[in-house]
């Protein structure tokens, strides 16, 4: 099998790219601008036509939530135009293409986990530009797989776990939101995941349950939950420690609102392909204990 991500330096290009070796019937790709550009018609062609992939991993994406609300269109080139752009290609060629979206896809009213089926109805720019990609890659590729993901950390890159890392050597305590839920995930537990998918549904295209799933780690936590997991995990492995104090969403305004719920129920994904990925605090103490060879105490 014969595998292109899209997107080479974000965190799920890098954790795939690490996984694939172990997997000597996959060879994977990893390719980001210039040499494979979203926003580019011709360059996605020419990108499929060199490395003829079986399947393709969208997981490029704009990223910056906040941004996104004073550069909607950058948002909706990136995060719109550029899976349909992907999917129509992937179609022409008769690949298959998991594509990468978000919980921010909904608008987080419900009381309970968000089921595939539940109306959309997105808070942010970047949500809604992510939703508007799903929509693309439903219509241009009938052969998808859309997966729904949240809050997602690794050893590498920019995200919460690194952050707080980092602030709390340099603070002697953390105010952390308290009043939003979601469901942490780790990168390579993700990749794990994809990689299953592809198998499975190259193995038998004809009876592939192709559609949308929710693909994150089990359990679910408040991001001032989450800071204090990592706090008391990072003891653990010789890294710092601090206090974390709860508050509330409207003591930490942003520019682009988010759902206070972003649960995912991901039963749909265990029922059709048998995959579960694990509690996301196994991933934490995977993150911690990589890290730590670096040094926890200069991630920044």
């Amino acid at each position: 099998m014969r595998l292109l991500i899209a997107g080479a330096q974000g965190q799920l290009a890098r954790a795939m790219i690490e996984l694939a070796p172990a997997m000597p019937d996959v060879t994977a790709f990893a390719v980001g601008r210039p040499a494979l550009d979203l926003t580019a018609a011709a360059s996605v062609l020419s990108s499929l036509a060199d490395f003829k992939p079986d399947v393709i991993v969208n997981a490029a994406a704009y990223t910056a939530v906040d941004r996104a609300e004073q550069e909607p269109d950058a948002a909706m080139a990136l995060n719109a135009d550029g899976p349909r752009r992907l999917a129509e290609a992937a179609a022409r060629r008769g690949a298959v293409l998991i594509h990468i979206s978000t919980d921010c896809v909904f608008d987080g009213a419900k009381t309970a986990p968000y089921v595939e089926d539940d109306a959309t109805a997105p808070l942010s720019a970047y949500g809604r530009s992510k939703l508007a990609g799903e929509e693309a890659v439903r219509v241009a590729a009938e052969h998808h797989i859309i997966l729904r993901t949240s809050w997602v950390f690794s050893p590498y890159g920019r995200n919460f776990v690194r952050t707080m890392l980092q602030l709390a050597s340099e603070k002697d305590e953390l105010r952390v939101v308290d009043d939003r839920w979601g469901c942490p995930t780790y990168a390579p537990h993700l990749a794990a995941a994809i990689l299953a998918i592809a198998r499975a549904v190259t193995a038998d295209a004809a009876r592939a349950p192709w559609g949308t799933y929710h693909a994150a780690g089990t359990g679910a936590v408040t991001w001032c939950g989450f800071a204090r997991e990592i706090m008391r995990q990072s003891v653990t492995y010789d890294g710092p420690s601090i206090p974390v104090v709860p508050i509330t969403t409207a003591e930490y305004p942003t520019a682009a609102q988010r759902p206070v719920n972003s649960r995912l129920d991901c039963g749909k994904l265990a029922t059709n392909f048998g995959i579960t990925l694990p509690p996301w605090q196994e991933g934490l103490a995977e993150c911690l204990g990589r890290l730590s060879h670096s040094s926890l105490r200069d991630v920044g």
